[in-house]
């Protein structure tokens, strides 16, 4: 299936590792081209090496005011155009509500929470008709996740967020998506496994509950994001995908 990627140009935030890699990675195998941002400035040129020459890299923070306009620049000074952004934030710390300080709480709002809301403003002000914004959530939007407070707090405001925006744009041709991962076999789901005493039983357990009886990809993850950001999915705006094997149950 042709998703009509060939030559459009998209901004992919935390695309250097995780799910943001995976999707950006899809992206490219598809004939797109992307600037992948990360914080770390050697995490940024080693992934965008990788990626080959339909990838730039740019070293931000999402929680700095001015990465939206930087991004989209850089999408335009180097490919000639800006036809989405996919937001990708990194998990903020694990922790239960006793554990969490209001400094994580602060650093977490500004970088998850209100970083995405301007990457999406600032978008929504630039992206021509046929423009997508994509957000990367979480399956907590649904449901909350036992030792990640934070994230159970933020994420459904992104999703809420992302619906108002949706409804925002739909009349000037922009569509807004957003995908719910799970269980994915990342460096982050990974880290929380092994946060239990015992991680293998721990994955063993939580594989017990998916109804495919396993953990999903990056590249799984990676070809469900590319297709809801590509024009193949013209029609599909306001919706939350469950990356997740099954696991939701309800519509």
């Amino acid at each position: 299936m042709d998703l009509g990627l060939k030559d459009r140009v998209y901004v992919v935030t935390g695309g250097t590792r995780g799910l943001g890699n995976a999707a950006a990675r899809e992206l490219v195998a598809d004939g797109a081209k992307v600037v992948v941002t990360g914080r770390d400035e050697q995490g940024v040129a080693d992934a965008a090496a990788g990626l080959g020459p339909n990838a730039v890299g740019l070293a931000v923070d999402n929680a700095d005011p001015d990465a939206p306009v930087r991004l989209i620049a850089a999408a335009r000074d180097h490919f000639g155009g800006f036809d989405g952004i996919l937001v990708s934030v990194g998990g903020p710390p694990a922790g239960f509500v006793a554990d969490n300080t209001d400094e994580q709480w602060q650093a977490a709002f500004e970088s998850v929470f209100l970083g995405a809301v301007r990457l999406a403003r600032t978008a929504a002000a630039e992206l021509p008709e046929g423009g997508v914004i994509g957000f990367v959530l979480s399956a907590s939007v649904y449901e909350p996740i036992p030792g990640l407070t934070i994230s159970n707090g933020l994420r459904p405001g992104l999703a809420g967020f992302a619906k108002s925006l949706a409804d925002e744009l739909g009349p000037r041709g922009i569509r807004v998506v957003g995908l719910l991962p799970s269980r994915i076999d990342t460096d982050r789901v990974r880290e929380l496994d092994a946060m239990s005493a015992d991680p293998q039983a721990t994955r063993a357990e939580h594989e017990s509950k998916i109804p495919l009886r396993r953990y999903g990809t990056a590249e799984e993850f990676g070809r469900a994001a590319a297709f809801l950001m590509s024009p193949a999915a013209s029609y599909l705006t306001g919706i939350m995908l469950p990356v997740d094997g099954g696991m939701r149950h309800g519509f």
